[in-house]
This record gives C-alpha cells, structure tokens and sequence, in this order.
C-alpha cells in the first residue's frame, strides 16, 4: 500500500499559476505511472496528466500547453505545475498511481484544493 499527501493549492487569479507536490508514504519507483486527476464540484473525477517512470508524459485536452507533471523518485514525490490558469481549473486535485485502465490504484488522499478567481 502506498498514501499519497497532496499540497500546494490555493486561491490564485486567472493567469497566475501554482505548483502541486504529492508526496507518497513509500518510494516510488516501482510505480509505471503516476497521475493527477481532479474532481470539480458536482463533477466525477477526472484524469489530468500521467508520467511514466521513463518519464513520458500525457495531458488532458483541457490543460495542455499549460499544467507539466513531473516525478522526482528519489524524493517519492509528484509534481503538477500549473500556468495560465482558469475558473474552470477551479478543483480538488489528487495524485494516484495508474495501472492499465485502473484509475486510482491505491486509497485516494484528502487532494488539495485550487480555486481560480477573480
């Protein structure tokens, strides 16, 4: 089992930007892919960007050119950096291992939460 600690949310105006980090309770490595998924009110969950331990990465139609996931397995953590930001990246966000078509591999973490206003 693994737990994953989200952190770095906040308020933010459109066009500014924040830096996720998900921190997880064992190392990594072993883990293919990574991902950050977000949950916005009202909304299921939905995937937002995937990094594989070769570190190749895939994005949401929504947010890419604008949000980079990264991994530092070293430091068993996940990044998710967020430019140009919108209200409608306004979310709960969430990091969770990927496997396959299983979203979500291990318990779901408390997420941070990013709210784009004015």
């Amino acid at each position: 089992q693994v737990q994953f600690v989200e952190s770095g949310g906040g308020l933010v105006q459109p066009g500014g930007s924040l830096r996720l980090s998900c921190a997880a309770s064992r190392n990594i490595a072993s883990i293919y892919t990574m991902a950050w998924y977000r949950q916005a009110p009202g909304k299921q969950r939905d995937l937002v960007a995937t990094i594989t331990n070769g570190a190749s990465t895939n994005y949401a139609d929504s947010v890419k050119g604008r949000f980079t996931i990264s991994r530092d397995n070293a430091k068993n953590t996940v990044y998710l950096q967020m430019n140009s930001l919108k209200p409608e990246d306004t979310a709960v966000y969430y990091c969770n291992a990927r496997m396959g078509v299983i979203e979500g591999l291990y318990a779901w973490g408390q997420g941070t939460l990013v709210t784009v206003s004015s």
